[in-house]
Formats: structure tokens, sequence, C-alpha cells
């Protein structure tokens, strides 16, 4: 397995991880017909904007290949919440796998390599949001050193409303 910087050439493969791991992950807890309905040339616009504009290394995407595939990808950059500090606070702004990767170490190796990159642009801690009821993914943060910070909100964008809580947790800056 390698670990790596995205590169706008795999903006159709990042396209197909998110859609497959969305379909498998949110399963119960978002509209079947809405789940249903996402398609990997739906993501793949916004891919290949997102593959183009990192300004690394305060913000950027890394992409983990298992046989010479995108099996997972991650993102972070500043955080964007009203009550952090960009400058020093993080965010992971998404982290998906196929779903056929779960469990198979490929995500915390991921995290890590996330966490390293955060910490070696400088940041002093990180976010992320989750989902409240998805609790394969709280168990999976929880078990790679993030912690609820008690904030929650309420996100409406796709239509339908999901709570979602706040997970941080303490960085080593090395930028």
């Amino acid at each position: 397995m390698v670990i790596r910087r995205a590169e706008p050439a795999d903006a159709e493969a990042i396209a197909v991880v998110h859609v497959r791991s969305w379909q498998a992950a949110y399963a119960g807890l978002m509209p079947q017909d809405h789940l249903d309905g996402l398609t990997p040339a739906m993501r793949l616009p916004l891919w290949e904007r997102l593959l183009r504009e990192p300004s690394w290394p305060r913000t950027g995407f890394l992409v983990a290949e298992r046989d010479g595939s995108v099996a997972g990808f991650a993102g972070f950059g500043p955080g964007r919440d009203a009550d952090v500090a960009p400058e020093t606070t993080a965010e992971i702004t998404t982290i998906y796998l196929l779903p056929e990767m779960w469990g198979a170490g490929l995500g915390s190796r991921l995290m890590t390599a996330a966490v390293d990159a955060m910490s070696a642009a400088g940041y002093e801690q990180a976010t992320l949001w989750v989902v409240d009821a998805n609790a394969r993914a709280r168990r999976f943060y929880e078990r790679t050193g993030w912690r609820p910070d008690g904030a929650v909100q309420r996100d409406d964008s796709d239509g339908f409303p999901l709570t979602e809580i706040r997970y941080r947790r303490a960085l080593e800056p090395r930028g």
C-alpha cells in the first residue's frame, strides 16, 4: 500500500471511492433514494476542481493506493468553524475508503498520514465532523485519537437533516 499526495489525475478514482463509500457508510442514515442516485460522474467536477486548488502544505488531499489503484482518500485544510483559529486548527474535511477496504488497517494508515501532514504544516490541533448516528466511523475516530468536543451542528445541505458532532485532537506541529 502507498499513501501519497493526490493529483488532478486521481479525480475520477476519488469520485468512485467517494460514491461507493457513501452508499455503504450512510445506508440507513440517509434516504436510500438519495444514496441510490449518487454517481461518480456527479462527483467528478467537484474533485477535478478541488484537486487543482490545494495550497499544499496547509491544504491538501492524500490517496491510499492498493495494488496500484486508489482505495481511499483524505482531505484537510484550515479549520472552517467560527470558534477555531484557522492558523492553528486544521480540519479533516473528508476521509473515505472503498467498503471492501474497511477493517484492513488502510483507514488508520491514511488517518496517520493526514495527521502527520497537518502537523508538518504547523497546525496545533485538528477537528472533523461526523454524523452522530455513524457509530462505525465514530469508533474509528476514537481508536485513532479523536474525541468529541461538545460541538453539534445540523446539516441540511443535501435536502434532509443530519446531526453532526465535532471531534478534535491535539497535533504536534513540526512546520
